[in-house]
């Protein structure tokens, strides 16, 4: 069995609709490698769009499933409930950097658990209008694709879409758009298109995943925090990419003083096995009526499993210190780079959640011919990387957090060859 066997039965069999980046198959992944089919290796540092922050068949998360899967696999939980969902749920109440007294409910997807937190603000405040941000990237879900504010490729011949959605820009120094900037947009949209008291919610990435890891200044969440609390609006913290120690904390929003009202999670919650999560404050989970919230296969007893103990390994081998430590390394490895390197831009991200954005040096302008250069002669070296950002001009770095060193080390030094321009 050869890759392009696959790939030609992959196109014969699969719709373009489903974009595939590589044009190798997996057969076997250990940490941070993987191996195709044709027993070719490479280094991972895409981590299933940042789902394996505790890497590929972490042995502690392979013991829980396979402990789960002789007790039972399923039975609804809205069903037959069972204790694993309660402890998981008791212990993502503790770790949230939420104020007051909190509850958490399993889905299955990350466009899942941010539907239902707009499903929770709405019922809470008994309005429909929901405020996002250029560059943000919620699902692709009607409502979730509604406000992810990239047109393509995610809204490109899909609309009409929900209404009462709005966008106003986020912030970002490379492109000029400061934080009273972002403010100002918003209260122009409380002008112009739906006023104030209309508003259930405002959800925002504190590090912005598909968009470039913009991060948020922490003025700008003081000021979405100050707006919310002035309106009575639900402010939603969508840490979907951003949660599970990637920034060098158990979320992103530990960075920050001011805190939301809901916060969503998934990817990394539960180590490669689909679950996500609205956290958030008790009495406004509490608002939908009982059966408004759940889903056939939410809060799945195996990856429930999973997620104990992905909150053992990150607390056990020190993964938010890990990730801020090998984003360091990183960073000060970009910023070698850079000196030689005219496309390369900005470096920017927290912790283990870094970016790196390239212009084309001739004119001036982002580029995403020159990410993809970069990302292509990479891979020809065994070096995984994903590019992102409104322009697709940024790489960005999701290794998992317990990578090798020899291995990280291998990999910045592809990093560096890959974009000697």
């Amino acid at each position: 069995m050869s890759n392009n066997e696959l790939h030609q039965r992959r196109l014969a069999a699969t719709p373009r609709g489903v974009g595939v980046m590589c044009n190798f198959f997996a057969r076997t992944a250990e940490n941070s490698t993987i191996t195709d089919v044709e027993g070719n290796q490479y280094i991972d540092f895409a981590a299933g769009i940042a789902v394996l922050n505790t890497g590929h068949r972490h042995p502690r998360l392979v013991q829980a499933i396979e402990q789960q899967l002789h007790a039972f696999t399923h039975t609804a939980y809205q069903i037959v409930p069972y204790e694993s969902y309660l402890s998981l749920a008791e212990k993502i109440n503790a770790a949230a950097p939420i104020f007051g007294p909190k509850k958490t409910a399993f889905f299955t997807t990350g466009a899942e658990a941010v539907e239902n937190a707009v499903k929770i603000a709405r019922a809470h405040t008994g309005r429909p209008g929901v405020i996002a941000f250029s560059g943000g990237f919620h699902g692709r879900t009607y409502m979730t694709m509604a406000l992810t504010g990239k047109v393509s490729p995610y809204k490109i011949g899909f609309g009409p879409f929900p209404g009462s959605v709005y966008h106003a820009p986020y912030p970002s120094a490379l492109n000029g758009i400061s934080t009273d900037d972002a403010v100002q947009a918003i209260e122009r949209l409380f002008k112009s298109d739906i006023e104030a008291t209309q508003v259930a919610a405002i959800i925002f990435e504190p590090v912005q995943g598909e968009g470039g890891f913009n991060v948020a200044p922490p003025e700008f969440v003081a000021a979405i925090r100050q707006i919310c609390n002035t309106h009575g609006i639900v402010m939603i913290a969508d840490e979907v990419q951003s949660g599970f120690a990637r920034t060098g904390k158990m979320f992103a929003m530990n960075h920050y003083a001011h805190q939301p009202d809901l916060m969503t999670m998934a990817k990394s919650l539960a180590g490669g096995m689909p679950l996500s999560g609205v956290v958030g404050k008790a009495e406004i989970m509490d608002a939908p009526a009982p059966g408004g919230l759940g889903g056939t296969y939410a809060g799945n007893p195996l990856a429930i499993a999973s997620a104990h103990a992905v909150l053992e390994v990150i607390a056990q081998e020190k993964l938010c210190q890990r990730a801020a430590a090998l984003g360091e390394r990183l960073t000060q490895s970009l910023l070698d780079i850079k000196e030689n390197c005219r496309s390369l831009v900005e470096i920017r991200g927290l912790g283990s959640m870094v970016a790196a954005e390239f212009y084309d040096a001739a004119t001036g302008e982002p580029s995403a011919a020159v990410a993809q250069q970069v990302q292509k002669r990479a891979l020809e070296q065994g070096l995984l990387l994903l590019t992102c950002g409104q322009n697709g001009n940024v790489i960005r770095f999701l290794y998992p957090l317990t990578i090798p060193d020899a291995q990280f080390d291998q990999a910045l030094n592809i990093l560096k060859n890959a974009t000697r321009m």
